[in-house]
């Protein structure tokens, strides 16, 4: 999902570094507020095709609106980036120029209560990108086992509280079910040593993170769209990631120097690009954000 709709994030680095030409297809797997597609649209021109995914229908919506004028073909589909090969099938499309993704959580799902991704406001403990997904982190918080919290909320948390907030959970919904946001939060708040809170991030950061993950198989998503989207560049195509996450980061980090030991891609830039000081004074939630991009080689 896009970080912002309003503020995308490493705008300029994202395009040059993938550097979109007139006719060229371009794969964005995380469409959200549309705000790096419409500079892809731009880029491609006419002759180029912009096929898009996001599991958040509104973001679907609010795309086809942000992009109805540009002068490309633009395909928008409500699916995973997971499912590159089945949207390209759909749209008689076997290869493509770039794929970007960012994985950053989008500002609208952030800021609407309902959907239940902060815990800086009141709403039910959800956490879906699609309404259509079975399992949400009410689910989660209530039936798993003790240590199958503390080890999500350590693993996919990086959390050191991760025994503590596991067990506080565990002992909460003995009295009652958690079933929003704020309630979970101040769980979490309350079993964390006030003296080890950073100040600069809340103490439930963390564990929503994980939560979130989880709910919506961010990791196996991810793992699945580096294989089946490496089979669909062209030669001399690129593949740009965004990540927000150490273990996001390091899964792109691991594929993509796979492919430069097997002499498959050319990293276009040899250290993740981040943003530069003066983005992320404009905008704070950029500031973990890593950028990696690959280019597969010409096969001989």
């Amino acid at each position: 999902m896009k970080e912002s709709g309003h503020i995308p994030v490493l705008l300029q680095e994202v395009l040059r570094y993938t550097n979109p030409q007139k006719g060229e297809v371009v794969f964005d797997g995380t469409l959200g507020g549309a705000g790096h597609a419409k500079e892809f649209v731009k880029a491609i021109g006419k002759t180029g095709t912009l096929v898009a995914t996001d599991k958040d229908k509104d973001a679907i919506a609010r795309g086809k609106k942000t992009l109805k004028s540009a002068k490309c073909k633009v395909a928008l589909y409500e699916s995973g980036f997971e499912e590159i090969d089945n949207v390209l099938t759909k749209e008689n499309l076997e290869e493509v120029n770039i794929i970007f993704l960012d994985l950053g959580l989008s500002s609208n799902l952030l800021a609407d209560p309902s959907r239940g991704f902060s815990f800086q406001t009141k709403g039910p403990l959800d956490m879906r990108f699609s309404e259509k997904q079975n399992l949400n982190a009410a689910q989660i918080v209530n039936s798993w086992k003790e240590s199958e919290l503390e080890e999500l909320i350590r693993v996919l948390g990086e959390e050191r509280f991760a025994r503590r907030i596991a067990h506080a959970i565990v002992v909460a919904r003995k009295m009652e079910r958690i079933i929003s946001t704020e309630e979970l939060a101040s769980i979490v708040a309350n079993a964390v040593p006030k003296g080890k809170r950073q100040s600069r991030t809340h103490p439930a950061t963390k564990t929503f993170q994980a939560l979130r993950i989880v709910v919506n198989g961010e990791l196996t998503a991810l793992n699945k769209v580096l294989v089946k989207g490496w089979k669909t560049l062209v030669p001399n195509g690129r593949f740009a990631i965004i990540s927000f996450h150490s273990i996001e980061d390091r899964i792109v980090k691991h594929f993509f120097k796979e492919k430069v030991i097997n002499k498959e891609g050319v990293l276009l830039a040899k250290k993740p690009v981040v943003p530069s000081q003066q983005e992320v004074k404009n905008n704070p939630r950029s500031r973990s954000a890593k950028l990696r991009i690959i280019q597969k080689k010409e096969t001989k």
